[in-house]
């Protein structure tokens, strides 16, 4: 749990400190090199690489967009509730819920412009900082990835499915920056936000339930146990030694 909350303070600071930057000028500079770095010094209409390079990045970046995250948001929370398992549906609500509203509210807080530097070659609507794709892919598919890695045993399956959802996270960046619509600081104030909230809200789900679970174990044998309406009927309560980061295991 320390290296979870120490993760998610970094990525605060992380954030807080590109807010700072990006709203004085300081990334103006990074930005363009990395934008420029990107397109054909002959027209800056065309982004480097082979055309099928170009498709695959538009391809990747709809893995990121709302109707796709709200999709697969859907469909797990469909799943979990099947389940009945309801911390784990109130963490996949919380965490996706709670990321769209967040980011809908900073970008109209900073309203920065979108790059007029290059040509964008994918459609946008809102303002750029921070970056919807970035923070919204970060914090949906690592949510997942800790709701999957927490009903397995193995190491190497739990970083093989964090790994994957890493993954995800920074192709789905690197193509917004990529086709243009996004500065580089953008995509990383994203990751860095969409990151932070993720693990917040699997470590607020995380104290939460172990705080049940020693109130219900705190309970005589024959009183309602506090957290009991987690459980699905019929199932045992875990007991206080259980691991509650694992919300999702059946």
């Amino acid at each position: 749990m320390l290296s979870a909350l120490l993760c998610c303070a970094l990525g605060l600071l992380g954030f807080a400190w590109l807010v700072d930057e990006a709203l004085e000028g300081g990334t103006r500079a990074f930005d363009e090199t990395i934008l420029l770095a990107l397109r054909n010094p002959a027209d800056r209409g065309d982004p480097i690489g082979p055309l099928w390079l170009e498709i695959m990045m538009r391809d990747y970046t709809a893995l990121g967009s709302h109707a796709v995250l709200i999709l697969i948001g859907m469909v797990a929370l469909g799943y979990i509730l099947f389940l009945r398992k309801w911390a784990s549906a109130l963490l996949l609500a919380v965490s996706f819920g709670g990321g769209m509203l967040i980011n809908g509210l900073l970008k109209q807080g900073f309203d920065r412009s979108r790059p007029d530097l290059v040509a964008h070659l994918a459609e946008v609507h809102t303002a750029s900082f921070p970056s919807g794709h970035a923070m919204l892919s970060a914090t949906c598919y690592l949510t997942l990835g800790t709701l999957l890695a927490g009903v397995t045993e193995a190491r190497r399956l739990k970083a093989y499915i964090l790994g994957i959802a890493v993954t995800l996270t920074v192709i789905i960046g690197m193509s917004r920056v990529y086709l243009g619509v996004h500065w580089p600081t953008d995509v990383l104030a994203g990751w860095a936000l969409g990151a932070a909230w993720a693990i917040a809200c699997w470590l607020a789900l995380r104290i939460w339930v172990a705080w049940q679970d020693r109130a219900g174990s705190g309970r005589s044998a024959g009183g309602p146990s506090a957290g009991a309406g987690l459980a699905p009927e019929g199932e045992a309560r875990p007991s206080g030694r259980s691991n509650p980061a694992a919300p999702c295991k059946h």
